[in-house]
């Protein structure tokens, strides 16, 4: 390892940056933009560190998935099926790890973790909580986030028996779920959940009902959005239940 190799871990050390930016080191004492782009070369070839993204490293032994895929984007955070697994709402283990944002980027492999970065409108970029600590923060969407996420897009959450079995099992604040419904702006969505609510008899939810009979309009949606075309229709939320009662709830307790 060279002298400037040696200075720039010492740094990395010091400063307890296990995964960094190429600006957070612009700055080391004695060392030059140049000398400190040849040590990040040779301690990559050393393998070291690793490339990640572009001006973005981290440390060969440093494996947090969540940190690193926040830190690749700069807005947004986990989400969808890996939010849903940090709270417990599923036992299923995904293979990628999804990050919500409004950057559009390319899905990355990082040391064998598959990344899957979904772009949303910047409308959407709510409803985050910080976790870890120091350089290992990242952000994640919270429990009433994460169900209107996956409802929004729920092929990035397994599909609808994942996401009506953890609908269920969450314990949901009326007011965060009407905040990230207004903030999502998907009204078949706010049908859905009006549904669901009443038939799985969800506590402490009447003020998110009335929120969803105040938006509620004329137009029929179905119920799995890209399910059959035809079922029975429910008239109070303005539902085609192309799945029957029964499908629902054994999703739901499975």
């Amino acid at each position: 390892m060279t002298k400037d190799e040696q200075i720039l871990t010492e740094y990395l050390d010091d400063y307890g940056l296990d995964i960094f930016s190429r600006e957070q080191i612009a700055e080391i004492e004695n060392l030059s933009y140049r000398q400190v782009e040849i040590a990040l070369r040779g301690l990559t070839r050393r393998l070291y560190i690793k490339l990640i993204d572009r001006g973005k490293y981290c440390k060969q032994d440093f494996s947090d998935g969540f940190v690193i895929g926040n830190f690749i984007v700069k807005n947004g955070g986990v989400a969808y099926w890996s939010a849903m697994n940090f709270h417990g709402l599923t036992e299923q283990i995904p293979n990628v790890i999804f990050v919500q944002t409004s950057q559009r980027k390319k899905n990355k492999n990082i040391f064998n973790v598959r990344y899957k970065f979904v772009q949303v409108k910047k409308n959407k970029l709510i409803g985050y909580k910080t976790e870890g600590y120091g350089n290992h923060q990242f952000n994640i969407t919270d429990i009433e986030k994460t169900i209107v996420d996956c409802f929004d897009l729920p092929k990035y959450a397994g599909g609808y028996p994942e996401i009506i079995k953890a609908f269920n099992i969450a314990k949901l604040s009326a007011i965060k779920l009407v905040k990230y419904c207004k903030a999502i702006n998907n009204l078949s969505i706010v049908k859905r959940l009006a549904y669901l609510t009443e038939l799985l008899n969800k506590p402490k939810m009447d003020y998110f009902l009335k929120y969803a009979l105040s938006v509620r309009n004329e137009k029929y949606v179905l119920f799995e959005h890209d399910g059959e075309k035809t079922g029975r229709t429910n008239r109070k939320w303005r539902l085609v239940l192309n799945m029957n009662d029964d499908e629902i709830m054994n999703m739901a307790k499975s």
